[in-house]
């Protein structure tokens, strides 16, 4: 099997670049083949054991199934973490909102934080361990995701705090000098316009809103944020550009001020944060 045989066999799914993208990234996770080591012929020269695994990750990757949950992990912020199928695989976009937390947070001494909706505790676990002296506390609704966010913080030695808690009816306990979400936000309606392997692998709770209400979680985490935020206490959403400035409209009628939106590396609008008063 030669280096360009493996990625045609995704050229189908994913389009030539994104093709050769995901082929270099499993030789290179999985074998420590760098690009040198491609060009130089090194795929043709696998054992036939390594070649026979190979075969094996590409039948699973021509069915769609997406490549972290294949490989079993996923990088953020430059830490690897665990991903299995049921829980949301974590994106590039998201560390942009992790960073400006960390960079707000400068002046703080132990900022106490909560992440609702944690999934594989990528935020959580990032916060804590970028601002070691924050106490951080994650919920989600899944036991699944749960699972697996402890055993990321175990591995990566973070100590935050799981707790398994529907966002959406949540009691507003607690004080918190931060709020950050990455709720769902897609609409039913979106579903067409998403890659196969999202739409036929990625769990819909963590993904889907209903199109009649596509703010349901912001406007419930939002309410609760209003109730146990201290004073000067931040807010922050990873949020659907679609929908950036009714989700501004809305932090606003509940309570926060200083509403302010931020755009990904794509250029799209991706966050929003709000101040308690």
């Amino acid at each position: 099997m030669t280096y360009r045989e493996l990625w045609r066999t995704l050229e189908p799914l994913y389009g030539n670049g994104e093709a050769r993208a995901v082929t270099d990234y499993v030789l290179d996770v999985c074998f420590g083949l760098s690009k040198a080591d491609i060009l130089c012929g090194a795929v043709e020269e696998m054992t036939a054991e390594k070649t026979a695994e190979l075969r094996k990750i590409f039948s699973r990757l021509t069915e769609g199934e997406p490549v972290q949950y294949v490989l079993g992990r996923a990088e953020f912020s430059g830490r690897w973490f665990n991903v299995r199928p049921g829980v949301l695989i974590p994106r590039p976009e998201t560390e942009e909102l992790c960073a400006w937390i960390t960079a707000d947070s400068k002046a703080s001494a132990s900022p106490k934080v909560l992440d609702i909706g944690t999934g594989s505790g990528c935020i959580a676990i990032t916060l804590q361990l970028d601002m070691p002296e924050s106490k951080v506390t994650a919920w989600d609704i899944s036991a699944d995701a749960l699972d697996v966010a402890r055993e990321n913080a175990k591995q990566l030695g973070a100590n935050v705090s799981f707790v398994k808690q529907d966002a959406l009816n949540a009691k507003p306990e607690g004080e918190w000098d931060v709020i950050v979400s990455n709720p769902p936000y897609i609409c039913e309606k979106e579903k067409k316009d998403m890659a196969v392997n999202v739409l036929e692998h990625e769990p819909h709770t963590a993904l889907f809103v209903p199109d009649a209400d596509p703010l349901l979680f912001y406007r419930a985490i939002t309410r609760l944020a209003v109730q146990t935020l201290n004073k000067g206490g931040r807010l922050y959403f990873e949020i659907n550009p679609i929908y950036a400035d009714d989700t501004c409209r809305m932090m606003q009628a509940e309570g926060m001020t200083a509403v302010e939106l931020r755009s990904d590396m794509y250029g799209k609008q991706r966050m929003a944060k709000g101040i308690k008063a």
